[in-house]
């Protein structure tokens, strides 16, 4: 159905001149140039989380540790995570990992098995000829 648009001399409703006005949308606000596009993920070497845990274990005033806690940004369980591996004597497991998928160690034996599969596939090629040769030979 065609939709008819309203006479332009017919009278507003007092309903529809006071019932909405139109919502104007602001644009976005420029981003802040100390934002960056996307968040990057902190990473302590292993002396910033000895730093930290030796400097949590001189505290002796109430509320201490968490002021510490809240200057370095981080929460209590990765200061006990910490203070797991330093007491397991893992002081090397205080370092940083990589996040992601691990590279695996190349196999020595790789390009052996390369070079011999190419010589595989030369030589099913030259069977594969060598047998066409017969069949006709037979014919």
């Amino acid at each position: 159905m065609p939709m008819h648009p309203e006479p332009m001399n017919a009278p507003a409703t007092a309903s529809k001149a006071t019932s909405r006005k139109p919502t104007t949308v602001l644009p976005p606000a420029a981003a802040s140039a100390e934002l960056s596009a996307r968040p990057v993920r902190r990473k302590f070497t292993a002396q910033e989380k000895l730093r930290i845990l030796a400097e949590t274990d001189r505290v002796t005033q109430s509320g201490g540790v968490g002021a510490i806690l809240r200057r370095e940004g981080i929460y209590s369980s990765m200061l006990t995570e910490w203070r797991k591996l330093r007491d397991a004597g893992a002081i090397g497991a205080l370092v940083a990992v990589k996040r992601g998928p691990k590279i695996a160690a190349p196999n020595p034996l790789a390009g052996e098995l390369a070079s011999l599969k190419r010589e595989v596939a030369r030589l099913t090629q030259r069977l594969a000829c060598a047998e066409t040769v017969i069949d006709i030979k037979k014919k």
